[in-house]
């Protein structure tokens, strides 16, 4: 029976008890469950949820507003290469995270929560508010005073109640840690498990999207990580279950200023190295002190994978790119973009293997910023 699992001191907790840390205060783990098969697949659902049957637990009632089954198509990109971009900013607020975001909140209403806290730098927290109007659950959002005025705008329009905390990232979570309690549940995307049990369908969808077969790589951008453990999840079950006979090489894309994953696993240790943080345009990656870090550096190295830093000039001109290439993202995805080109440059990835590129969110979420950089790019 699958439980909650504290990977540091091994200790467990039920399901049916919403939880978003142990009792040591460290974030909890679900393991890997069995996977499913193709004849699992509910085809007759056109969203993530047609993956049901690899969830842990059995939701009836989900939240829903249609999120997965986002395009995956091909471009030319750094010479002879042909990489598959999986367009997952066109999810229903804009960004990947509904998958996490979805499943996470059908799970804690099932559990009768009606209220939860959410602290987030913008895409987090405005899933988390779309999906909570979206199930009738009241929601409060702390995010920094610097994030971007269109991720509130978007926040609000939700309704949900925006709290805008000054300082460094980390301040607006623990404001939000310190309102958590009593009728409001802390439902963090990146505290609570249960949302990578959303984003593993990524790998589900991968999947099937090959005609039941895995990519030879995948490359996602990464600030908390929950898609690159999401892709480290679902490709394990997939495994697990027959489907496929080994786990794909996973990249972590990291921008140069803000490379935390990159620092430790360079290092070769899964312990935090100090390394300086600097303003990256990529700010949906710009987080200094990833929680699951050692699980990270983990699916890097089981996976054969590696990380790659990626200078912010190289962000920049991927975003043109992109652009021009119809693929209006935000500059998060880019890094994505830029580090499949370095992976190329170097021999790391061969143009001839099948490498699936995340795109994570909209360039909607930062139409200002982008509309800078592929001005100046354009001149």
């Amino acid at each position: 029976m699958a439980t909650y699992l504290d990977p540091v001191d091994g200790s467990t907790y039920p399901l049916d008890e919403p939880r978003w840390r142990s009792t040591a205060g460290r974030p909890l783990w679900i393991e890997p469950g069995p996977g499913i098969a193709r004849d699992d697949v509910d085809t007759g659902d056109s969203s993530l949820w047609r993956y049901r049957a690899a969830l842990p637990v059995r939701i009836d009632e989900p939240i829903t507003l249609g999120e997965g089954r986002t395009p995956l198509i091909e471009r030319r990109w750094s010479g002879d290469a042909r990489p598959l971009f999986k367009l997952d900013f066109l999810n229903p607020t804009g960004s990947f995270k509904d998958r996490g975001t979805a499943v996470m909140l059908s799970y804690l209403r099932s559990l009768g929560i009606g209220s939860v806290l959410e602290d987030s730098s913008g895409n987090g927290g405005s899933s988390v508010a779309g999906y909570g109007a979206a199930g009738g659950l009241r929601v409060q959002i702390f995010a920094p005073s610097s994030t971007s005025p269109s991720k509130i705008a978007q926040v609000r329009a939700y309704g949900a109640d925006v709290h805008l905390v000054d300082g460094p990232r980390e301040e607006s979570q623990n404001a939000a840690i310190r309102q958590s309690g009593g009728d409001a549940f802390y439902a963090s995307h990146n505290w609570q498990s249960f949302f990578l049990q959303g984003t593993k369908t990524l790998a589900y969808e991968m999947w099937e999207d090959l005609g039941f077969r895995a990519p030879d790589n995948v490359i996602v951008p990464v600030g908390a990580g929950s898609s690159l453990l999401g892709c480290w999840l679902g490709f394990r079950e997939l495994v697990a279950a027959g489907q496929i006979t080994s786990v794909p090489r996973l990249f972590a894309a990291q921008p140069l200023n803000c490379s935390p994953l990159d620092a430790s696993f360079t290092a070769g240790t899964d312990r935090p190295v100090e390394r300086i943080v600097r303003p990256t345009i990529a700010e949906g990656t710009s987080i200094a002190r990833p929680l699951r870090l050692r699980q990270l550096v983990h699916a890097l190295r089981g996976s054969e994978g590696v990380s790659v830093a990626v200078p912010e000039d190289q962000i920049v001109g991927a975003l043109g790119e992109l652009c021009r290439s119809g693929l209006f993202v935000e500059p998060t995805s880019a890094t994505a973009a830029a580090a499949f080109s370095t992976l190329c440059a170097t021999g790391v990835i061969a143009p001839s293997e099948t490498t699936i590129v995340l795109l994570t969110g909209s360039g909607l979420k930062a139409a200002a910023t982008v509309a800078d950089v592929v001005g100046g790019c354009a001149r």
